[in-house]
């Protein structure tokens, strides 16, 4: 049986077809890097180059005047720069932790326990699915108003915590889990808690990963809009914006900017996708 698919195999992907494929890959992938190459490339041009015509894709004369400019302008500002950085730390950790064991916690019983209103729940978590966060804009305001956050943290870190779509991911994935591993569990004495924390985050771990890869970002980038309103209390992407909107000559400050606010949520991509991609290959599991 092994020879036959080995030789199938062998039939189906000749050395050419790899060959082949992966220039197309290569090609593809060299594609995508495109913008994040001319972003790197533009965080270092000095100003000269950055304005000339036609423009240059790579820099000639790499300078890290605009990084010293960029720590210049936040030095004279009233809040330090480890101000800003602290908030949205605060904020997209607390939110992207909470919001992974909130969905988890909420989805286990959906996956694996039938209960009265079970279905009915589960499916106001789908509806909710079609709601664009524009439409929920006001509402959500509302809501915060009257619990009394406005102008605090907890005014995006809370509603992060219900983002439905880390629900419906992890009750989908749980419920690929056998219900024998989790009867062997109980057979040897294992509590609900155990068998949550043992059993099913182990085995929904590229669920729980891709929530962090979506979440992550949507709240390293959030700004705290209508929210927010102490100087204090913003993040840095807010900070990093008013630098950007000081005009022409803060253009090549604005490329430092832009590549600082895009290299962390890259690299914890780059850090997670390779857990994502083998756990997603071997996490197959059936009765």
């Amino acid at each position: 049986m092994r020879n036959i698919f080995r030789t199938q195999k062998k039939l189906n992907r000749s050395l050419p077809v790899n060959i082949m494929l992966f220039i197309i890959l290569a090609l593809f992938g060299a594609f995508m890097a495109l913008p994040l190459i001319y972003a790197i490339n533009n965080a270092f041009k000095p100003l000269d180059e950055i304005f000339i015509f036609p423009p240059r894709f790579f820099v000639i004369n790499p300078t890290m005047d605009n990084f010293y400019d960029l720590v210049s302008l936040m030095g004279n500002s009233w809040v330090p720069l480890t101000r800003y950085i602290a908030n949205t730390l605060l904020i997209t950790i607390i939110g992207t932790v909470g919001h992974i064991l909130l969905a988890s916690a909420a989805a286990y019983p959906l996956a694996k326990h039938r209960f009265f209103g079970s279905k009915i729940l589960f499916s106001i978590v789908v509806l909710s699915l079609m709601f664009s966060a524009h439409v929920t804009a006001i509402p959500n305001y509302m809501v915060m108003s009257w619990l009394g956050w406005i102008n605090t943290h907890a005014s995006i870190i809370i509603p992060s915590l219900a983002f439905p779509l880390g629900l419906f991911l992890m009750k989908q994935f749980m419920e690929q889990i056998p219900d024998a591993l989790i009867e062997a569990a109980k057979i040897d004495g294992a509590t609900e808690y155990r068998i949550f924390w043992s059993i099913i985050m182990p085995n929904v771990k590229p669920a729980w990963l891709t929530l962090m890869i979506l979440q992550f970002p949507a709240l390293w980038g959030s700004d705290g809009g209508s929210f927010i309103y102490s100087e204090n209390l913003k993040t840095l992407h807010y900070a990093l914006g008013q630098i950007i909107q000081g005009g022409i000559a803060r253009a090549g400050v604005g490329a430092a900017v832009a590549l600082l606010l895009m290299i962390v949520p890259i690299t914890l991509f780059i850090i997670s996708q390779s857990s994502v991609m083998q756990t997603m290959a071997t996490s197959g599991m059936k009765d």
